[in-house]
């Protein structure tokens, strides 16, 4: 880095959409760290420049934790805390900073994103920050897209990263502190609504996670590993033996996302053996992804058994299991997907439900483009795109109201006090007990019957949000602006103007322009 400026760079992982965070969030944020955030801070100070990093929990005051003379502040953030990114990115920018955003909403709405950014950073690797702080200046009018060809071949490990993993650790209120990890990028399924599926397969170095692993047991005497894979396990056989020689004593812990189809009986046992007490297996819907729960062609109620009998395996051998279902996709029709679900329920009470709306997030999957065709998609407030606070998809075998009808109804039957003392009663472990009585009676339960509730009142009593719904109108409701507002609070000055809107259909028009160009 000879002759090279040394940068003041501040780095900002956003796991939070606004700084009121709940009693699941003063637990749990701290646990919700990205690995890149943290790999981008090592590959900066590599390249000789000082960093400040902060991983955002809704508590901190990032005006005052970043040095006066920053030049340069990266964020990370998903959708859900795009306003509050984009208002940030608008005050220090004010300042003289220049800004840079990356993670998953950089990716979904790039060409939205470049209005309030210097730079918008799709795939990262080291060549591209090492771009941008090369250029570190003001891009004007619109921001600088900037994107490596895939994905690193390698990301820092866990002894690279551990003082950031350490500082952001110490922010969570209880002493379940959960590391970081990643065996591997990408995914080998091709699920059409997925970010994932269009990135190839790719394990990472074996010989760095088994001396990660060694290294997190001189830290803690028994360490929790929450692996971020899309889908752990694709390698079962290297990765476990990996897990075996660097723990031979069975000190760690983990917790990891799969799917049904990697989760044979033989393997779950293994599994167990090595630590693992936690699992979160996709199962989507009764109709669509069979490729995923080794379901193949099965009838809904004949998949849903069979997936019951599997889960219930499972939770013999791993404690603790949270079922991810999608709902309100066009494979969905009537009562039978909720009552299935509830079925299920009652067959696997032991499982924690976890619902997602069917959402498009700009260009994140192939299927998006398929719904703005049939202009399906809402213009909803990046801010509410979570998968649980809005869905911006017009269903087509429900009407509004039916829908948030049922949706109402089957949450309040997965977290009813008799389905959490159920629960409770079927998880015989005192820590995935508490998880899974703290996750109801939080934001992820109570709180979702609370805002569904109203959300469906206010279907029939707020005409502008009902017109919004039913794709008469693209103006913002009230509602959402009001949100908006009291979620940002001090930052809502902040937001620039037009950072509440998006073109929903960006995607759609800028594939249709690049189809145009190459005629």
């Amino acid at each position: 880095m000879a002759g090279a400026k040394k940068l003041k760079i501040g780095i900002i992982d956003i796991v939070t959409r606004n700084p009121k965070p709940t009693l699941y969030g003063r637990i749990m944020h701290g646990n919700l760290a990205s690995i890149m955030p943290q790999s981008l801070a090592v590959w900066c100070e590599e390249m000789g420049h000082d960093v400040t990093f902060i991983c955002y929990t809704g508590a901190e005051d990032l005006e005052r934790d970043f040095p006066d003379d920053m030049d340069i502040l990266f964020i990370s953030a998903f959708t859900q805390s795009a306003q509050f990114s984009y208002a940030v990115s608008n005050f220090f920018r004010k300042r003289g900073v220049v800004t840079v955003l990356g993670g998953p909403h950089a990716r979904c709405y790039p060409e939205d994103s470049q209005h309030y950014f210097d730079y918008v950073a799709g795939l990262t690797d080291k060549t591209v920050v090492s771009d941008i702080l090369a250029n570190c200046t003001p891009q004007k009018p619109y921001g600088r897209l900037i994107s490596a060809r895939k994905h690193p071949e390698q990301l820092p490990g866990v002894r690279e990263r551990w003082k950031y993993i350490e500082s952001t650790l110490a922010k969570t209120a209880t002493n379940f502190k959960m590391v970081p990890m990643i065996a591997s990028l990408g995914c080998p399924y091709t699920c059409s609504f997925c970010i994932d599926s269009v990135i190839k397969y790719q394990p990472l170095d074996y010989i760095t996670i088994r001396d990660d692993l060694k290294f997190l047991l001189t830290k803690f005497n028994r360490p929790v590993v929450g692996w971020h894979d899309p889908n752990f396990g694709v390698r079962f056989d290297e990765i476990i033996s990996v897990i075996e020689e660097a723990d031979p004593e069975r000190r760690l812990r983990f917790v990891a996302e799969s799917s049904l189809t990697l989760l044979s009986e033989e393997r779950c046992k293994r599994l167990a053996e090595v630590g693992f007490e936690g699992i979160l297996p996709g199962i989507e819907s009764w109709y669509d992804v069979g490729n995923k729960s080794r379901t193949g062609n099965l009838k809904a109620r004949e998949k849903m058994l069979q997936i019951s009998d599997h889960v219930n395996m499972i939770m013999r051998h791993i404690p603790y299991m949270q079922t991810n279902f999608i709902l309100g996709l066009d494979s969905d029709a009537g009562e039978e997907p909720f009552e299935l679900t509830k079925e299920f329920m009652d067959r696997t009470p032991g499982a924690f439900p976890a619902y997602s709306l069917f959402s498009a997030f700009g260009e994140a999957a192939p299927l998006n483009l398929e719904l703005q065709r049939a202009e399906r998609v809402l213009r909803s407030p990046h801010h509410f795109l979570n998968n649980n606070l809005a869905m911006n998809i017009k269903p087509v075998n429900y009407s509004w109201t039916e829908f948030y009808d049922r949706l109402v109804d089957i949450t309040k039957y997965s977290f009813s006090l008799k389905a959490i003392a159920r629960r409770a009663k079927a998880t015989p472990q005192w820590t995935p007990r508490w998880m899974n009585i703290v996750r109801a009676i939080s934001s992820e339960g109570f709180g979702r019957i609370k805002y569904h509730s109203m959300l469906r009142e206010r279907l029939e009593t707020d005409k502008s949000l009902r017109a919004f719904f039913e794709r008469e109108t693209e103006t913002i409701p009230d509602f959402y602006v009001n949100t908006i507002k009291q979620d940002l609070g001090k930052y809502w000055e902040y937001l620039p103007e037009g950072g509440m809107e998006h073109d929903q259909n960006a995607y759609l028009h800028k594939t249709a322009s690049a189809a145009a160009a190459a005629q």
